[in-house]
């Protein structure tokens, strides 16, 4: 039952969650079964109700009818719960098209207990109406029901993986990671607060929870954290306390500890980065509500402003401190995505591998100016402007982050043999990190975060030495030199057949052969010729003609009008 459950959503619609897709093929796939069978319900002038008994259970297919209805009816409600979220009277019909497939699905398990069915199929029958009973009770909030079905739906497949192969096992045990999430949501509303921890961990699995949890998981969040933030009122941030009103501002600030935590034991990259952008997505949204405070309260701030000399209003320094939360945010952010894409131009200069593109030293240039023009924001926050251990801690950083980019920016030189600018930027590599060591001092602390520059000053050691030899020999060998003026002359191969030189390109995609579109060359134009002898001719005389016709010319036109031809 699983099996052919699973292929036909993953086959049509489900992949992409598309509900409606999926449930127009289980109709189709209805009507060719009972065409085949010859089951139909009537004819089209009139209905005639049938049903499947033990009796006619002679083939396979009858117990795939009912499979196909059940599954007809619930994906029509996922397509209304998708729906729901902007329409809420359409979950009256979710539930009731939730209830008709649990129905269907009792009605598998009444016909697999005959002896023509065997143990397998029983077994997955009775899971399946489980997990659609589970379901229903969910969307009921029928806590304890839905856990009792969601714990035998997980036990029968337990079982079942064990029972089979690894590459059956794989089916099942997917379903159970599907279920637990539900059975710790059950439990957390029931009563057992040690299921909310387990419900984070799940969370910050690869992917996150899916499907029914989702919302309600996030949903949950959020009320536990309202809860805690009624009795929130200030918060302390560089020796001033600041009153916090706002409950959005409230509910994002308590959970900023638990938001950083997590990304801290994220598993893998996809869910760092998965994990860093919701935390921004919560930090924008508190800022905007912020902001809707800070527009009446113009005059005030101005007011303020001052009175006392300078120094911003509570509300105003709240933005700042904000503001400065999703700028570090999005600093360490861009860092991890950094040492991640260091991580693979180590391993591809270690083993060059042909295939996907593979990174640069420019995309972590990039990344390197996206943090610099972070910290000159946060150098500009208001509020901040005479705290001079704020400016001192980061003028340090963006040394550090200076350091890198120039140590990058001369990995690209150093990779088109561009040797005199590679060492001469890393030399300024080297001034930037002895002014990090020399203007540390008491804001080490601070500084523990970012990337070692000690570590940096030997790795640019090493690097110059290995850019010396290399320009060395590079100017020394004849062939290297020579050849790369011949093919640096922009000629294709059809136009250097009697010239041999070492290229390279010509085994690659991006190879040069002829000119092409071909350029224009020139061609003779059409002759243009003058009658230059026109102005040379003597014509015959006209005067006896003209005469002729002077005499007989009213002659001529008495005729004309009487219709006489001469």
């Amino acid at each position: 039952v699983l099996q052919i459950v699973k292929e036909s959503q993953q086959q049509h619609g489900l992949r992409h969650g598309d509900f409606q897709r999926y449930r127009g093929y289980c109709s189709r796939r209805l009507r060719r079964l009972r065409k085949t069978l010859n089951f139909k319900m009537g004819n089209r002038h009139k209905f005639t109700g049938k049903k499947v008994t033990e009796e006619i259970l002679s083939d396979n297919r009858y117990l795939l009818l009912i499979l196909m209805d059940a599954e007809r009816a619930w994906s029509y409600a996922m397509q209304l719960k998708q729906e729901a979220n902007t329409e809420p009277r359409k979950r009256f019909h979710l539930l009731s098209r939730l209830r008709k497939a649990v129905k269907h699905a009792e009605e598998l398990e009444r016909l697999c207990e005959s002896n023509r069915v065997d143990a397998k199929t029983k077994l997955e029958a009775q899971a399946y109406m489980a997990y659609l009973t589970g379901m229903l009770r969910f969307e009921h909030q029928e806590w304890k029901a839905a856990m009792e079905a969601f714990n035998k739906c997980k036990t029968i497949y337990e079982k079942l993986a064990n029972a089979f192969t690894e590459e059956q096992a794989v089916l099942y045990n997917q379903r159970v990671e599907e279920i637990s999430p539900n059975i710790r949501y059950c439990a957390y509303n029931i009563g057992d607060q040690s299921a909310m921890n387990e419900l984070m961990q799940m969370r910050l699995r690869s992917g996150g929870t899916e499907g029914l949890l989702a919302e309600k998981l996030e949903a949950l969040i959020t009320q536990t954290r309202a809860k805690q933030a009624a009795t929130m009122s200030e918060v302390e941030w560089r020796g001033r306390t600041v009153p916090v009103k706002i409950d959005k501002v409230r509910i994002f600030l308590l959970g900023l500890a638990d938001n950083e935590a997590a990304i801290a034991q994220a598993e893998n990259e996809e869910t760092k980065e998965r994990l860093f952008e919701s935390l921004l997505s919560e930090c924008r949204d508190a800022i905007q509500a912020v902001r809707e405070e800070l527009k009446p309260d113009q005059k005030q701030r101005e007011h303020s402003l001052e009175n006392d000399s300078g120094k911003v209003s509570n509300i105003q320094y709240l933005h700042s401190y904000l503001t400065y939360i999703k700028l570090s945010t999005a600093i360490k952010r861009n860092e991890s995505m950094a040492k991640s894409l260091q991580k693979a131009l180590l391993q591809q200069q270690r083993s060059d591998e042909d295939g996907k593109r593979s990174p640069r030293p420019q995309d972590l240039i990039r990344l390197y100016d996206i943090i610099l023009q972070n910290l000159v924001e946060l150098k500009q926050l208001p509020g901040l402007e005479e705290d001079k251990n704020f400016q001192k801690e980061i003028g340090l950083k963006t040394l550090v982050y200076k350091a890198y980019r120039c140590f990058f920016i001369a990995q690209s030189y150093v990779l088109v043999k561009k040797w005199s600018e590679a060492l001469v930027l890393y030399e300024r590599v080297l001034k930037y990190a002895r002014e990090v060591q020399s203007g540390a001092g008491a804001h080490r602390n601070s500084l523990k975060e970012l990337p070692d520059v000690q570590d940096l000053i030997t790795q640019v050691n090493a690097e110059k030495y290995s850019l010396q030899a290399a320009a060395i020999l590079d100017a020394n060998d004849p062939h290297e030199t020579e050849s790369p003026s011949q093919v640096k002359d922009g000629k294709p191969l059809s136009e250097r057949f009697e010239t041999f030189c070492l290229d390279p390109s010509l085994v690659s995609k991006q190879v040069s052969l002829v000119h092409f579109p071909p350029g224009f060359q020139p061609i003779p134009c059409k002759p243009l010729f003058f009658d230059l002898a026109l102005n040379h001719v003597a014509f015959p005389p006209l005067e006896d003609k003209v005469e002729q016709k002077a005499k007989s010319g009213l002659t001529g036109y008495i005729k004309g009008i009487f219709g006489f031809k001469s």
